[in-house]
């Protein structure tokens, strides 16, 4: 599955310039972690940085325009870092697979003359075949809607644009003064009609272009969770749905679902409930006489059932959680806001623990992204997991990794607790 190996954002927020991971042109760097969470005091950033990945995932579904009004982002005049006029950027390095070449994909975000949000350069690039060194080979490459792309799964150029002076308008009129015009050639002229939308959302639906398909797939099924337990005591219409949503209210037909295609699997899922919070016996649904679907929840210690309108925020979350993480066809990126609301302190290391073992117990895992501030959680973290997000004297965030440290990461070897260290202050700045 695919995997993210790092990424960098620019002017999103109080994120005016943060990367984490690994990037093709940060090769010595440590890649993220199958199970990475990034904690912080209040106000550091951790709810810019979980809407960044947000942000792109909309853009890529709505359009930038609609991507910077919608969740109540506000417009970009509000998103875009503080007295910054530079576009808004991303870059993602990601593996299709654990095989796989990384491909990096970068996206440049500004306003219009008329102050409205579009997509300035967009471009996908990646090593070829054997290829060590060196600048990796762009396949898409767009500016001002117009651009460049090569099909294939080996096509590309590598282009040098601060030594060589590189002009992309330049490359479309030699592309089009050639025999690369004539049918079937390899190199295709591109101009989009509407520039507020991405480029790989058009040219990834088209079977010519197998890797830019493939990374608008993975960016389509990024899970990011909005889940709220009133959302989850909404009685849905009855029906199976195979997956759960951002919101969570769709739960009970989920568990409708897996009842009837993977009951064995379902149970498991109960049993390590019943482990985790004490009384729960089963868990079933309902059908009200007017196809409403109601959630049940069995205690031991009672005859009747309970339904979820009646149950606590954290054994609501507990269970989406693990249903979630349960699927049978999981999402490839799963990122969550501060988990641990709503959830009793004993419960939350169990919680991480759950995470790290689904992002690293199969061949298909997703990866786990998690935004927190509670010890009790990052206890059960590595330092190599963990992300310290604090504010500079700037104003602006700044990020680094917990094992940086070198007296974090012996303490941790000697056998104390990460969360504990935190608490006590030693994962501040020196």
């Amino acid at each position: 599955m695919a995997k993210i190996e790092g990424f960098r954002i620019k002017n999103y927020g109080v994120l005016k310039d943060v990367t984490l991971g690994k990037l093709w042109n940060l090769q010595k760097a440590k890649p993220l972690t199958p199970m990475t969470a990034v904690i912080g005091k209040n106000g550091v950033g951790k709810s810019s940085l979980f809407d960044a990945f947000g942000f792109l995932a909309d853009c890529l579904k709505f359009g930038v325009e609609e991507a910077c009004d919608t969740r109540g982002r506000g417009g970009i005049d509000r998103i875009r870092s503080q007295g910054s006029f530079d576009p808004i950027e991303f870059q993602i390095y990601y593996k299709q697979d654990g095989n796989a070449r990384p491909i990096t994909y970068e996206l440049a975000i500004d306003v219009d003359k008329n102050g409205r949000p579009y997509v300035k350069q967009e471009r996908l690039r990646q090593r070829r075949k054997g290829q060590t060194y060196g600048r990796p080979f762009s396949f898409l490459m767009m500016n001002e809607s117009k651009g460049v792309v090569w099909k294939g799964e080996e096509s590309g150029q590598e282009i040098d644009e601060g030594k060589t002076g590189f002009d992309l308008f330049q490359l479309i009129e030699e592309i089009e003064a050639t025999s690369q015009k004539e049918e079937g050639r390899e190199t295709e002229i591109i101009e989009l009609q509407d520039k507020r939308k991405l480029g790989i959302a058009t040219l990834g639906a088209l079977k010519q272009h197998p890797r830019i398909s493939a990374f608008r797939q993975f960016i389509e099924g990024w899970y990011l969770s909005y889940f709220t337990p009133d959302a989850a005591r909404s009685l849905p219409l009855s029906g199976p749905q195979r997956h759960l949503n951002i919101h969570g209210d769709n739960l009970g037909n989920v568990v409708q679902f897996m009842e009837r295609e993977h009951p064995r699997r379902f149970k498991n899922i109960l049993d390590r409930i019943a482990e985790k919070i004490p009384g729960i016996d089963q868990i079933d649904t309902e059908e009200s006489p007017d196809k409403r679907l109601l959630l049940r929840f069995n205690d031991k210690g009672f005859k009747d059932p309970f339904y979820a309108q009646q149950m606590s925020d954290g054994t609501l979350k507990i269970f989406a959680y693990l249903l979630l993480l349960e699927d049978p066809t999981p999402p490839p990126f799963i990122c969550i806001e501060e988990p641990e609301n709503g959830l009793y302190h004993k419960l939350l290391e169990t919680l991480a623990t759950e995470f790290r073992v689904h992002a690293t117990g199969r061949k298909n895992a997703p990866q786990i992204f998690v935004t927190t501030h509670q010890p009790y959680f990052v206890d059960a973290l590595s330092p190599d997991e963990t992300w310290v997000l604090e504010k500079g004297p700037d104003g602006f965030s700044r990020i680094r990794r917990a094992s940086d440290d070198a007296t974090v990461k012996a303490m941790v070897d000697e056998g104390l607790p990460l969360g504990g260290l935190w608490y006590s202050d030693y994962l501040d700045a020196r």
